[in-house]
This record gives structure tokens, C-alpha cells and sequence, in this order.
């Protein structure tokens, strides 16, 4: 099997550090489609691209196979790992949750200036724009649903959510073209927005969980490509 690349940033020879190989890994990681290829990550192919050892290297990937993004098969090598429907579902089950408490925490703890800046977001899109810039809205919609859990001002949630996050990323950019799922996204948002503007925690929350339970709903009925 071919060894797909990754897009590295390279480590400078005077800075090797644990923690910025990790991070240089991981940040190359998040950046590819990992349903379109397969991914091995070769440790010898990452050491030469870094300009490190291979020590570090499999310190990094242990560390990333731990968080779920890397999955090592044995006398196959290590692998961008990836998620069964199952698990993906799962996944988003549970981001309902936890996001539907992020919205209800917002109204108790955001500041104006906070949730004024969700709305921000979403000023140069309109209905009749947003398939014609599907590639734009859906960085915003993953900064959207990322900022909901940074404003909560919970750094419980905020660790909680952090590699679940990672996964639902690439889910969310798969799917947000699908069956004018954007269009809808757009009004969700702006009705979250509005309830969390108003301070009005009970329907922040549920508005919060059932936008997610809709991309569970969808992907439970169309994305057959994780079977």
C-alpha cells in the first residue's frame, strides 16, 4: 500500500521538542480528508520530513493513537485512524449533549461582546449564497460550533470536548453539502444565536441539541459511505 503524504511543517534541528513534533503531526493530521485516502504514516518517511529522529516520532504517534487520530495495525504499520458509522454516531450523541450544556452555560457566563461575535459570523451569508460559497461556510460552521464550546467559559467541557471535536470536524465539512443540509445550518444557527441573545437558557439548549441531532438523524440515513 502507497504511503500518502502528509503536508508537515518542519521541525527546526535547534527546537526539537516533544510537544512541537506532536503538534506538527497532529495540525498535518487535521488537515486531510482521511475518507478520501488512506494514510500510513511511515516513521522513517516523518522523521526525514521533520528533520528529527524516529524516537520522537513514535512518542508523537502513541500520543495521537491515544486521542483516537491514529490507530497502529499490527505488521502494517500506523494509520490515520478512522470511525465506523457506529462510532460516529455515537459520537455525535454525545456532542449533542455536551454542546446543548455549552449553549445553556453561554447564557449564564458569555458576555454580549462573546455571543455578539457569533452572529458575526454569519453577516456575509444568506440563503441564496451559501451554496455558491459551501467551502467558506463550512469553516464557519465548524469555528460556529467550536466557539459555542470556548464561550461557555467551562474548562472542564472545553477538555471534555477537545478530541471529540477533532472527529466531528471532518464529519460536519463531509456532510454540510448534502441534501441542503447548509441552508438549514444557516437558520439553526441564527435561532441558537437569538435564544442565547435573549438569555433564555431552556430553549438555547434545546435548540442547541436538536441541530445536532439532526446531523445524527442524517448521517444514521445517508452517509452510507462509513458502513
Amino acid at each position: 500500500m502507497a504511503t500518502v503524504s502528509l503536508d508537515l511543517e518542519r521541525v527546526d534541528d535547534g527546537f526539537v521538542l516533544r510537544d512541537r513534533i506532536y503538534e506538527s503531526l497532529k495540525k498535518a493530521i487535521l488537515s486531510v480528508d482521511i475518507y478520501g485516502d488512506d494514510f500510513r504514516l511511515d516513521e522513517r518517511r516523518l522523521a526525514e520530513d521533520l528533520g528529527v529522529s524516529r524516537t520522537p516520532i513514535r512518542e508523537a504517534l502513541g500520543r495521537l493513537e491515544h486521542e483516537g487520530l491514529v490507530r497502529t495495525i499490527p505488521r502494517r504499520g500506523a494509520f490515520v485512524a478512522r470511525k465506523c458509522k457506529k462510532e460516529i454516531f455515537e459520537m455525535i450523541m454525545v456532542w449533542a449533549a455536551l454542546e446543548s450544556l455549552a449553549a445553556r452555560l453561554i447564557t449564564e457566563r458569555a458576555s454580549d461582546q462573546e455571543i455578539a461575535g457569533l452572529r458575526k459570523m454569519f453577516a456575509t451569508f444568506g440563503d441564496a449564497k451559501v451554496q455558491a460559497r459551501i467551502d467558506e461556510y463550512s469553516d464557519t460552521n465548524i469555528r460556529f460550533h467550536q466557539a459555542l464550546i470556548q464561550i461557555s467559559h467551562c474548562e472542564l467541557l472545553n477538555k471534555m470536548t477537545e478530541n471529540l471535536f477533532l472527529h466531528l470536524r471532518w464529519i460536519r465539512t463531509r456532510t454540510i453539502s448534502e441534501k441542503d443540509r447548509a441552508s438549514q445550518s444557516i437558520i439553526d444557527h441564527m435561532n441558537i444565536i437569538e435564544a442565547l441573545e435573549t438569555r433564555d437558557a431552556d430553549l438555547a439548549e434545546r435548540l442547541s441539541r436538536e441541530h445536532t441531532l439532526n446531523l445524527a438523524a442524517h448521517v444514521a440515513e445517508n452517509v452510507h459511505w462509513l458502513d
